[in-house]
């Protein structure tokens, strides 16, 4: 489908030639027109296929005649994912013309410098569910004046963690707001949180069946525990790559890991849940931009946010489960590029290997690290 079947609006066209969407992806399809109509939908898509444009795009043009006011609310669980999504909604600003302005509200940065940006009414502010209603509670947020509010990775938004905060939030507006959530994760909890709010919506399931698309390639190798990190950096000293990433879920081993890689003089970098906002914003502007060419991450930490050119992913700390694998995965081979997911597991862990295998549809290659050499496992 292309573009124009899905509007007419010139600028809105003229944005996506500008921001190179060449064609809609399967949720921005779905969802467009039901934005524009003001439907409340709960939405299911995998990560990376452009669910934040899936929403930006239809309420720029559902809005683009008022301008001064507080309108779109989107609300997101962490710091990093608030940094992305405003970037991408100046993107989209800028790309069709309609002039939007857009503030973050989030825990952990300086809420007087937020209060001064909240003075020009922007029409879009992304922000954490605690640091919105404190700004709406201060009167600094017009909250009657909000017609949509987005929860951006809302299974995560109605986790115990943040359910309260975005309760509380979706309930300081007004009655006939607009709620759309987007999700890559099960929607069976988080549909139970959204219907006390809205019990006539849409439930739209974009994910189809689960696989790892086929330039990207699957490999693992088996080590002992005790040496994973001596091993990882063994690994990548023998593979060419020009960004990746390195998945552990335990900050105090990425911390680990990160002093070993520094010390012998790799370009690495971290981000967990732990670490202060200024530095993870740090080591992601690095990886964003170049300067760093390892980023050690947890799941949490990384979760909805999307880098360019990252050609492997390492996996010290296994997905528990196949659709979080199926998300790191494609962090990688994105638009078609070659990709590669390197596993380091134990022997214990191989079930999960078989498992990935099963439910993705994928076979994973073995191979081998051994006296300082990685390659293909000897027969």
């Amino acid at each position: 489908m292309e573009w124009n079947k899905l509007t007419d609006n010139e600028k809105v066209l003229s944005g996506t030639f500008s921001l190179k969407l060449k064609e809609p992806t399967p949720v921005q399809e779905a969802v467009y027109k039901k934005i524009l109509e003001g439907k409340n939908l709960l939405v299911k898509a995998e990560t990376g296929t452009g669910k934040t444009f899936a929403y930006l795009l239809p309420l720029f043009e559902k809005y683009k005649d008022i301008s001064g006011e507080n309108k779109i609310l989107i609300l997101v669980p962490t710091h990093e994912l608030a940094m992305q999504v405003a970037k991408e909604a100046r993107k989209v600003s800028t790309a069709t013309g309609i002039p939007f302005k857009c503030a973050t509200a989030v825990g952990n940065a300086n809420i007087n410098h937020q209060i001064e940006a909240l003075k020009n009414k922007p029409e879009v502010i992304v922000g954490s569910a605690g640091r919105v209603l404190e700004l709406i509670e201060k009167k600094k947020i017009a909250a009657h004046l909000i017609k949509t509010i987005v929860l951006d990775e809302g299974d995560r938004l109605f986790d115990k963690t943040c359910a309260d905060g975005t309760h509380e939030v979706i309930k300081k507006a007004m009655r006939d707001v607009q709620l759309l959530l987007f999700s890559a994760s099960s929607l069976k909890n988080t549909k139970e949180n959204f219907e006390k709010w809205k019990s006539d919506y849409e439930e739209i399931d974009v994910t189809g069946k689960l696989s790892v698309p086929k330039n990207i390639h699957n490999w693992y190798v088996v080590v002992d525990e005790r040496y994973k990190i001596e091993n990882l950096r063994g690994i990548i000293k023998n593979i060419r790559t020009k960004k990746a990433m390195i998945f552990i879920n335990n900050p105090a081993v990425i911390e680990a890991a990160y002093e070993k890689l520094s010390f012998h003089h790799y370009s690495v970098d971290y981000i967990h849940g732990d670490r202060k906002g200024e530095d993870r914003k740090k080591a992601i502007d690095g990886f964003n931009k170049g300067k760093i060419k390892y980023l050690l991450a947890t799941d949490v930490a990384a979760r909805g946010l999307h880098f360019d050119g990252v050609d492997t992913v390492f996996h010290v700390s296994l997905a528990e489960k196949p659709t979080d694998y199926l998300h790191r995965a494609g962090r990688t081979g994105r638009n078609g590029a070659y990709g590669r997911n390197i596993v380091i597991c134990s022997k214990k862990e191989l079930p999960l290997i078989k498992r990935y295998e099963k439910e993705l549809n994928i076979v994973f290659e073995e191979k081998q690290y051994e006296y300082g050499k990685f390659g293909n496992k000897r027969p």
